[in-house]
C-alpha cells in the first residue's frame, strides 16, 4: 500500500492569498490571538528571515521595510477552507485520515497511474477547487510519507511530490533529513540522539534495535521500523472521537469586573457545547480556569481552576454554561487584572450512550431547543442566536484589528464580484 501525506503549503497565509490576488507575490504573516506573535508565514516572508513566534512589535520595522502584509488570525476562514480541501481529497481516494487542520494521510490504492501521478492529480484538484497549494509525500509507511513530504518542500525540482521506497534512493533521502525532523522523535529524544552522534534519519535507522527500544521505548521502536519500511502505525479512515473539548482565549483588554468574566466564560462554554453537538457527543464534567497578570514585578501570576460534574452528561449550552458559571464563582478575585480564561469539557462520550438516573426522565425540551439553536446558526451564521448570558458588546473580546473578511462563513463579508 502507498500512503501519502498531503500538507497544505503555508496554510494560513495561503488562505489569505486565495481570496486576495493582490497578495499573490507579497510576503504575508498571520498573527496569534490579540495580534501578539507571528504564527504563520508565506514563502516570501520565510525568505526574509522572519522567525516563527516573533513578537509583532519587534518586527514592525522589518515589516515596513519589506512591505510585509500583516494580518490577524481568521480562524473561521481557515477552518472552512480546511474542510473544503479535505472534502476535495476525500472524494478522490479510497481512505483518508485527517491529521490536522492542514494535513491528511491518503490511501492512494486503486487510483489510476503511478502513485506520483495520483498525487499530482490530487494536488491539481485541490488547487482548482480551493486555490490552496499542497505538497504530497508518498511512502510505504506513515513515517516515510511524512519524511517524503518534508523533503519534497525543500526541493523545487520535485514539484511538491516525492515518493520514498525501500532501496538506495531511500538512504540518500534519509541522509538529508535531520533526526529532529523525523515524525515521532520529540525534542528531548532528538537532543539525546544528537549527543550520541545520531544526526540524521539515516543514522537513526542504523542504530541497533535493542538500543532504540531501551532509549525510546516501544514508540521509538515503531518510528525506527517505519523508517526502515515496516508499517507499524495504521491508517484510521474515520474521525477519531474527541476525548475532551477546550475553548480558551486571551482577552483583548484586561478583565477586572466579575460581570465581564462571567460573560466570557459563558461564551466559551457555549462554543464548547456547540462543538460537542457537532460531533454528536456529550460531556460529564466542566472545568474552568483563569489567569491574571502579576500585580507587581516579580510576583507569581494568579491562576486557578475549578470543575463541576454534569449528571447526567449533557451537550446542552444552558446546562454547561450554568455549570461553568458555578465553577467560576470560587475562582474570581476582585482587584486582579485577568488576561485569559478557558473552559474544558471532559468525560466526553457519544450521544445516547450514558446511563441515565432511574428517577430522572430525559429532557426532550432541551434537545429540541438545542436543535433549533444549531439550525438557526447553521442557516444564518455563527451566533445569529445565542444565550444572553454570553453578552452583547463583549468589551473583553480578542483583538483582531487586522483581520481579513470571513469570506466563506459570514453573509455580511462575502466577496463581491463586479461584472
Amino acid at each position: 500500500m502507498n500512503i501519502a501525506l498531503m500538507d497544505c503549503n503555508n496554510f494560513y497565509a495561503s488562505c489569505e492569498k486565495a481570496f486576495n490576488p493582490r497578495l499573490a507575490r507579497t510576503p504575508v504573516v498571520v498573527l496569534s490571538n490579540n495580534d501578539g506573535c507571528v504564527i504563520a508565514r508565506s514563502g516570501e516572508a520565510k525568505e526574509l528571515g522572519i522567525p516563527m513566534g516573533a513578537p509583532e512589535f519587534k518586527c514592525r520595522e522589518l515589516f515596513k521595510r519589506h512591505g510585509v502584509t500583516v494580518l490577524s488570525s481568521n480562524y473561521g476562514l481557515y477552518g472552512d477552507m480546511s474542510a473544503r480541501v479535505m472534502a476535495t481529497a476525500r472524494a478522490m481516494v479510497a481512505r483518508m485520515e485527517v491529521y490536522s487542520i492542514d494535513e491528511a494521510f491518503l490511501d492512494l490504492s486503486g487510483l489510476p497511474g503511478t502513485p506520483e501521478e495520483a498525487a499530482r492529480a490530487v494536488r491539481q484538484a485541490v488547487k482548482r477547487a480551493t486555490g490552496i497549494s499542497v505538497s504530497v509525500g508518498i511512502g510505504p509507511t506513515k513515517t516515510l510519507a511524512k519524511a517524503a513530504n518534508r523533503l519534497a518542500k525543500k526541493d523545487p525540482a520535485r514539484d511538491d511530490v516525492l515518493r520514498l521506497s525501500v532501496g538506495p534512493e531511500l538512504e540518500a533521502c534519509l541522509a538529508r533529513l535531520p533526526v529532529a525532523g523525523v515524525w515521532g522523535i520529540g525534542r528531548r529524544h532528538a537532543e539525546r540522539l544528537m549527543a550520541r552522534g545520531v544526526l540524521t534519519a539515516l543514522d537513526f535507522t542504523r542504530m541497533g534495535r535493542d538500543s532504540v527500544r531501551s532509549m525510546m521505548t516501544v514508540t521509538g521502536l515503531q518510528t525506527w521500523l517505519e523508517l526502515r519500511g515496516t508499517p507499524c502505525i495504521t491508517l484510521h479512515s474515520g474521525a477519531r472521537p474527541r476525548q475532551s473539548v477546550i475553548y480558551s482565549r486571551s482577552f483583548g483588554v484586561p478583565v477586572t469586573r466579575s460581570e465581564d468574566m462571567r460573560e466570557a466564560v459563558c461564551h466559551y462554554a457555549a462554543r464548547a457545547a456547540a462543538k460537542l453537538r457537532a460531533g454528536r457527543q456529550q460531556a460529564s464534567a466542566v472545568t474552568v480556569w483563569v489567569q491574571a497578570y502579576p500585580s507587581w514585578p516579580g510576583e507569581t501570576a494568579y491562576s486557578a481552576s475549578s470543575g463541576r460534574a454534569l449528571c447526567p452528561p449533557a451537550c446542552d449550552t444552558v446546562r454547561i454554561a450554568r455549570a461553568a458559571t458555578e465553577a467560576l464563582a470560587g475562582l474570581f478575585r476582585p482587584g486582579l487584572r485577568y488576561k485569559k480564561a478557558g473552559v474544558m469539557l471532559t468525560g466526553v462520550q457519544g450521544e445516547g450512550t450514558a446511563q441515565l438516573p432511574l428517577i430522572q426522565a430525559p429532557d426532550d425540551r432541551s434537545d429540541k431547543l438545542m436543535a433549533v439553536l444549531d439550525r438557526v446558526n447553521a442557516r444564518w451564521g455563527r451566533e445569529a442566536l445565542f444565550p444572553a448570558s454570553c453578552g452583547v458588546e463583549r468589551p473583553w473580546k480578542m483583538r483582531q484589528a487586522k483581520r481579513s473578511p470571513r469570506y466563506t462563513t459570514s453573509w455580511e463579508e462575502l466577496p463581491v464580484a463586479l461584472a
